[in-house]
């Protein structure tokens, strides 16, 4: 009996190895069917929601009302879609999700000042906000990566930005270009000014403390270089990718957005 016993054994073995091993492939193929089921769905298909947007509606604090709004891409000021380019992603028309220069930059520069320089993408922060949780972990980060190339993959420059500029938070329970526009300015998405669309792309980084309504100094600042960029840049960007502006001014004036 002990001898028939011994001999099943590894036959155990060999069908637990296998179960695991069916149960990761598994999860793996569904993994991949649904994030690209999803990631095709939303070409056409607003995000209802996202994690952080959860989040805010649950801890909004006393005082502030969560607000969010859609506006269509051809219903947002082309001085906002040029502002957040201005300040978050120069190259956003000319990589394809990760920007490998800003990232080496972004390395040498880190490794020299006390404050630190970013080099997350447009794309990036879609990827982020969209299909992932907030969080700095190495985890996140590889499926921020995966889901970037999707969305590089299956959408237009369009609709990422379009995607960008409804999702992004703007401000405590803000999110979206339409939220922003009519808490701060009292207009609409298709009418902020140069001006306002600056402030707004300079308070992304820290959307909870800068106010565009009430522009501290170091906003102001972080306003007029962004609208250098935007002006260096060129209202045709989206048609000509700013090849003909020198990496050297670029890089010049964005010396501003980073003192």
């Amino acid at each position: 009996m002990a001898e028939k016993e011994k001999k099943a054994s590894p036959a155990k073995k060999r069908s637990i190895g296998r179960r695991i091993w069916r149960f990761i492939w598994k999860s793996t193929m569904w993994f991949f069917i649904i994030s690209i089921s999803l990631v095709i769905l939303y070409r056409w298909v607003n995000p209802p929601i996202t994690i952080l947007q959860i989040q805010e509606r649950c801890d909004c604090p006393e005082g502030s009302e969560y607000h969010q709004e859609w506006v269509d891409a051809e219903d947002i000021s082309l001085y906002m879609k040029l502002a957040v380019v201005a300040s978050e992603d120069n190259n956003f028309m000319k990589h394809n999700g990760l920007d490998w220069g800003a990232i080496e930059k972004a390395k040498k520069y880190n490794a020299t000042h006390k404050k630190k320089r970013g080099a997350s993408t447009i794309s990036q922060q879609v990827a982020k906000n969209v299909f992932l949780w907030p969080s700095r972990t190495w985890i996140r980060k590889g499926f921020e990566v995966y889901f970037t190339y999707l969305i590089e993959f299956f959408w237009s420059k369009e609709r990422i930005m379009e995607v960008y500029l409804n999702v992004i938070e703007m401000g405590p329970c803000k999110f979206g270009v339409g939220a922003a526009a009519k808490d701060y300015f009292k207009t609409s998405a298709s009418k902020l000014s140069r001006e306002q669309a600056a402030l707004i792309a300079g308070s992304l980084p820290n959307p909870k403390k800068f106010n565009p309504k009430k522009p501290s100094g170091y906003l102001l600042k972080r306003q007029a270089a962004i609208t250098r960029l935007m002006r260096l840049i060129g209202d045709k960007y989206f048609e000509r990718y700013a090849d003909g502006v020198p990496e050297e001014e670029l890089e010049k004036e964005k010396e501003g957005l980073d003192d």
